[in-house]
């Protein structure tokens, strides 16, 4: 039986990735003390990595899209450390977000937004969250964004 997070999904037009395996010596996951934190999910595509530079190679629409693109991946990494069922998410509690950018882009909250607005529009209240938007200078693989999440599950 497909759940309501599931149904959302569906009527969004959202598919979620199958979630990745890491390319170091780290856990996709961890489900700890009603917690499940998601390690970084890097913008990737149906096409493959979305790499770039905001403020020089990308703009702001393109970084959203790869930011939603990080938020498709932290969702389908949270539903395999949820057996399988988002319903069983209470709260998307942090989201930790990294914007591969030039020295002078400022907009790093904007880029965010892509995968904030995507938490919102899935869980609606439940997925309001504490978030940081930080703007660096490089990212594994030359990817674009780079998310990480907190998830609250129900006891």
């Amino acid at each position: 039986m497909t759940g309501s997070i599931d149904a959302r999904l569906a009527q969004l037009g959202l598919t979620l990735p199958t979630p990745t395996a890491p390319i170091a010596n780290y856990l996709p996951f961890v489900v700890a003390a009603g917690l499940i934190f998601v390690s970084g999910q890097i913008s990737m595509g149906p096409g493959g990595l979305i790499t770039g530079k905001l403020g020089r190679d990308l703009d702001l629409a393109a970084g959203q899209a790869a930011a939603l693109a990080c938020g498709l991946g932290l969702l389908a990494q949270a539903k395999a450390a949820a057996g399988g069922d988002l319903d069983r998410i209470a709260q998307v509690v942090r989201l930790g977000a990294f914007v591969h950018c030039t020295d002078d882009f400022v907009d790093q909250p904007q880029v965010v937004n892509g995968c904030s607005d995507l938490m919102v529009a899935v869980f609606g209240d439940a997925g309001r969250h504490a978030r940081s938007a930080v703007g660096v200078n490089s990212l594994p693989r030359g990817v674009a964004v780079e998310i990480d999440g907190v998830f609250a599950l129900h006891p």
